[in-house]
């Protein structure tokens, strides 16, 4: 009963997910991770999200999913080709496509400048970790997927989770939570 919310995929997702099987995409957000996103796009309403990591769009959509009339959603990816997928499939007024480095996006835009943030690529969460929770509002959150242990992690990469974990859990202006959750999430509230 619990644990599986694949069933209650935004319309796209389905077609999305089986481009992204097509591809050959080794790196989709799962369903669980989307419905928790969903989740929280609908707790901000009028909300300005970010998507580090458009990927194929699956996680987009979850996210669209939960937006409110007047909320908004830009998804950075540097890679056309995955991005293209979600291009496709979701076209929807309140989302806005860049094709860009996910450093570079977040670079050109003022502190406090979002609502939430999903970090789901090396940039946002890796690198330049420090500059992307500069652009939450007060109140904003940011979430981190693939926390636990992944087939496609590279040898080593999990001194990088380590790193990123303590570096979170470290900043007196974040309440962190690590979820047991999909593929091990992480979430921040700036207070």
């Amino acid at each position: 009963m619990f644990g599986e919310n694949a069933s209650a995929a935004p319309a796209a997702w389905a077609a999305i997910q089986a481009r992204t099987t097509a591809l050959g995409f080794d790196m989709p957000s799962e369903a669980n991770t989307g419905a928790l996103l969903r989740l929280l796009a609908a707790s901000k309403p009028g909300g300005r999200i970010l998507e580090l990591g458009t990927g194929t769009g699956l996680a987009t959509a979850w996210l669209l999913a939960g937006l409110d009339d007047s909320a908004s959603l830009v998804s950075v990816d540097v890679d056309a080709v995955v991005q293209d997928v979600a291009r496709e499939h979701l076209k929807d007024e309140r989302l806005r496509f860049v094709l860009a480095d996910g450093l570079d996006y977040v670079r050109e835009h003022a502190p406090g400048s979002f609502d939430m943030i999903f970090a789901d690529a090396w940039p946002g969460k890796y690198e330049g970790l420090d500059e992307t929770l500069a652009l939450l509002k007060r109140g904003g959150v940011y979430v981190i997927d693939d926390m636990s242990p992944q087939p496609n992690w590279p040898e080593g990469h999990q001194a990088n989770v380590d790193g990123l974990l303590a570096r979170l859990e470290a900043r007196a202006d974040l309440v962190v939570t690590r979820l047991a959750w999909a593929s091990g999430l992480v979430l921040a509230a700036v207070r």
